[in-house]
C-alpha cells in the first residue's frame, strides 16, 4: 500500500495560537520578562506535542474497502471503510478518512474517534452516480487533528480498486408484442420442473443441481439436464448499440443511455422471473444463461458498453428456440417470435 508525503493545514484555532504565540515570543524578547518566556515554553511545546502525537496517530494505519457487489446508477450505495491500526502497542484517535475518486476527493468523510493498537474499525459512507460505467478509485486520504486540533496532519495511502456502475433498472411490464404462451401457460415453478428436453453445455448461474454427471464424465465438461419449463421460457434481447453520427448531442446521449437502462431492466425482469436471457449488441454477446450470476454479467456488459459509428451486424443471430425483444435509442420496442425476426 503506497503512502503519500504528510500534508499540514492550519486550522482556525491553529492560526490564531500560532499568532497568539508570536506575539507573546515578540514580547517576551523586548521586555525579558520571565514570566513571557514560561508562556512561550508552554506554547511552543503544545505546538510540538501535537505535531508529535498526531504523526504517532497516522503510524501505521491501513484503510482498505469493502465494495458492494451490485451499484446502480442514480440510486445511492454505502460503500464500506475498513480502517486498521498495525501498531502494537499505540492507540489511534480522531482519524478522518476521504476516499479518492481519479485522485480527486468524494468530499464523503469517514470519521473513526478510536481505533485500538492491532484492531480493525469498520464504517460507511453514502454516495451515487448519475452514469454507468466503470469508474477507478485510486486510494484514500487519511488525516487527523489530534490532540488539540491547531493543525489537520495528513497523508495520501494508495489503494486502486475499479467499480461498475451498472445502468438504472426501473420495473417494467412485457412490450407489447409479446405473446408470451410459450412460457406463461407453463406453471412458475423453477426450471428444474417439467418434462426431460435435452442436454447443453453449463453456463454461470445454473442451477448445478440440474449437472448430468455421467454425460459430464464423458464429454469432459459440465453437462445441464434441459426441461421443457426451460426450452420454452427463453428470452433474447437485442440492443442496437450503433451510433449514427460521430458526435451525438445531449438528447441523443439521453436516448442512448435510456435504451441501455430498458434492456437492463427487461433482463433483471425475465430473469427474476426464471427465464433464460440472452444479452445481443452490434459489438458483444451475452449468454444464454439463467440465474443472478448470469444477471450480473448482463449488467456488466451493458455498464461498459459504448455506442459504435461503424456499420456492423448484430454479433449473434436471432436464431433460437424463444422469445425476440429488440431495443433501439428511437424508443420503439418490439417483441416476437426468433423464426420471426
Amino acid at each position: 500500500m503506497r503512502t503519500g508525503r504528510r500534508r499540514l493545514q492550519f486550522t482556525r484555532e491553529g492560526k490564531y495560537f500560532v499568532a497568539l504565540t508570536l506575539g507573546i515570543g515578540f514580547a517576551a524578547i523586548n521586555t525579558g520578562n520571565n514570566l513571557l518566556y514560561l508562556v512561550l515554553g508552554m506554547m511552543l511545546a503544545l505546538i510540538i506535542g501535537s505535531g508529535v502525537l498526531s504523526e504517532i496517530s497516522l503510524l501505521s494505519l491501513e484503510v482498505s474497502r469493502r465494495i458492494p457487489n451490485r451499484i446502480f446508477a442514480g440510486r445511492p450505495y454505502l460503500m464500506g471503510i475498513n480502517l486498521r491500526n498495525a501498531k502494537r502497542r499505540l492507540p489511534s484517535f480522531s482519524v478522518e478518512v476521504e476516499d479518492l475518486l481519479s485522485d480527486e476527493s468524494l468530499d464523503k468523510k469517514c470519521y473513526f474517534l478510536k481505533v485500538p493498537s492491532g484492531r480493525t474499525q469498520q464504517t460507511s459512507y453514502r454516495h451515487s452516480f448519475e452514469r454507468r460505467g466503470a469508474y477507478h478509485f485510486t486510494g484514500f486520504r487519511v488525516s487527523t487533528k489530534f490532540p488539540f486540533a491547531l493543525f489537520r496532519k495528513g497523508k495520501t495511502v494508495g489503494c486502486k480498486d475499479e467499480v461498475v456502475v451498472f445502468p438504472a433498472i426501473f420495473p417494467l411490464h412485457p412490450p407489447a408484442g409479446y405473446s408470451g404462451e410459450s412460457g406463461e401457460q407453463m406453471s412458475g415453478r423453477l426450471d428444474r420442473q417439467g418434462e426431460f428436453h435435452g442436454l447443453r453445455e453449463y453456463v454461470d448461474g445454473d442451477d448445478t443441481r440440474d449437472i448430468h454427471w455421467r454425460k459430464t464424465a464423458r464429454v469432459g465438461h459440465l453437462m445441464i439436464r434441459q426441461h421443457e419449463e426451460q426450452a420454452g421460457r427463453r428470452i433474447a434481447i437485442f440492443l442496437d448499440n450503433q451510433q449514427r453520427t460521430p458526435r451525438p448531442d445531449e438528447e441523443t446521449v439521453a436516448r442512448q443511455e435510456r435504451a441501455v437502462s430498458q434492456a437492463a431492466s427487461l433482463a433483471a425482469h425475465y430473469t427474476g422471473a426464471g427465464y433464460v436471457v440472452r444479452l445481443v449488441t452490434r459489438t458483444a454477446s451475452v449468454g444464454p444463461g439463467s440465474g443472478q450470476a448470469h444477471l450480473t454479467q448482463i449488467l456488466r456488459a451493458l455498464a461498459l458498453l459504448e455506442f459504435t459509428t461503424e456499420q456492423r451486424p448484430f454479433a449473434a443471430p436471432a436464431r433460437w428456440a424463444g422469445e425476440c425483444i429488440f431495443v433501439s435509442p428511437s424508443g420503439t420496442t418490439r417483441a416476437g417470435p426468433a423464426r420471426a425476426a
